[in-house]
């Protein structure tokens, strides 16, 4: 790979807070690493890089390392058994808005795998004291637009209505006849481009109609959900460099489509209508129509998946392999962050045993971060990062 030339560091770099940071993670790679050999010549190296430029440029095996520990260091992931597993795309040339959007087109393809979907992180340029990284403004590389109607309601998902409504302002144009299920363009910035929209290819974007295998009637919802979950707008951090651009995925929970994001009130909210199809006595919370709602709706979204042949789990199975997770590391002298609001699922949640105990909710880098500025611009639609 044919890395940046690197240019003299600004004034205000803080390299102390870097060179430490580096060291750090260097110490961890030789350690995990052990063929690797001795790391002086390189720790030396970087080193000096930092005080000419501020930053440090990964080798392929540093960025690989890195990103699948970052993965393991994730606290809100209850997936992290399979970490060992992630396929990195260094793709750290790539700055330009076209660039970065094409790479994450063919991201979903690979990723996909003819429904065996494979963990895969595609890292993008760093940021750095002379320039800064390109951005990714949406939540996933496949969102839903959200309508607003005359009569208040929302059609589509709710989550992304401001976001749509910004991105139509700043020139998309919807389908002739808005649906459900629309896929949002990407939305990528660079410092010198600006926002810049790209409508994702259909043969990149893959979805699983929903069916349920007892109610016939499930089918006639309309509903379906796209394949790959490719988390695109969170910070990698490694060793004092940090990757804004990274989009990374495991397969879906199934309860993440089915209890959240088909199943909430501000989301599709499908529940009711499940229940009002199913017969259910709706008149009093008491009869606990909800809950035989939600999951049907959640047999219909692990059947579906299984019969459109897509790799997907149930919160039974993967919080016993959680704890499998747990075990490892513990025995491998490692702390192992986990928040309990995200690693309990949100239902059933007292039947798995992820319920049961407390977890270190300390975070550990390298990691994955939620910037708040970031966070804004995939629910609101800006303001830029670089304005």
């Amino acid at each position: 790979m044919s890395r940046p030339v690197p240019e003299p560091i600004p004034g205000s770099v803080d390299t102390d807070t870097v060179r430490a940071a580096a060291k750090e993670f260097l110490e961890l790679f030789q350690a995990e690493n052990p063929k690797a050999g001795r790391m002086g010549a390189r720790v030396a190296a970087v080193m000096r890089e930092i005080d000419m430029t501020g930053t440090y440029w990964h080798t392929a095996e540093e960025l690989a390392f890195g990103a699948r520990v970052a993965w393991r260091n994730n606290a809100r992931c209850i997936g992290r058994l399979y970490w060992r597993s992630l396929q990195v795309r260094d793709l750290r040339t790539v700055s330009d808005a076209g660039g970065v959007a094409g790479h994450c087109f063919e991201h979903l393809r690979a990723a996909h795998n003819g429904g065996q979907i494979r963990p895969m992180i595609s890292v993008f340029a760093p940021e750095t004291p002379f320039r800064p990284a390109p951005r990714i403004w949406n939540e996933q590389l496949v969102r839903y637009a959200g309508y607003e109607q005359p009569n208040g309601r929302v059609l589509g998902d709710p989550r992304y209505r401001s976001f749509t409504s910004e991105l139509i302002q700043r020139g998309w144009r919807p389908p002739e006849l808005p649906g459900a299920f629309d896929v949002l363009p990407l939305v990528v910035e660079t410092v010198e481009e600006g926002p810049q929209l790209f409508q994702l290819p259909a043969q990149a974007v893959h979805e699983v109609p929903l069916e349920h295998p007892e109610l016939a009637w499930f089918a006639d919802l309309d509903m379906r959900w796209h394949a790959v979950p490719v988390i695109s707008n969170n910070r990698l951090v490694i060793g004092g460099v940090s990757y804004p651009a990274a989009p990374f995925n495991g397969w879906y929970l199934g309860t993440e489509i089915g209890a959240r994001n088909l199943g909430d009130s501000d989301r599709y909210a499908l529940v009711p209508e499940v229940a009002e199809r199913m017969g259910l006595d709706t008149s009093d919370e008491a009869t606990l129509w909800r809950d035989q709602a939600l999951v049907e709706i959640n047999r219909a979204v692990l059947h579906s998946f299984r019969v459109s042949g897509v790799t997907i789990t149930d919160h039974h199975t993967e919080s016993r392999r959680f704890l499998i997770h747990l075990e490892r590391e513990e025995r491998a002298g490692r702390r192992c962050p986990a928040d309990w609001t995200w690693i309990v699922p949100p239902m059933s949640s007292s039947q798995t045993p992820v319920f049961h105990r407390y977890y270190d909710a300390q975070n550990l880098v390298p990691n994955f971060f939620a910037d708040p500025d970031a966070i804004h611009r995939a629910l609101q639609g800006g303001p830029p990062a670089f304005l």
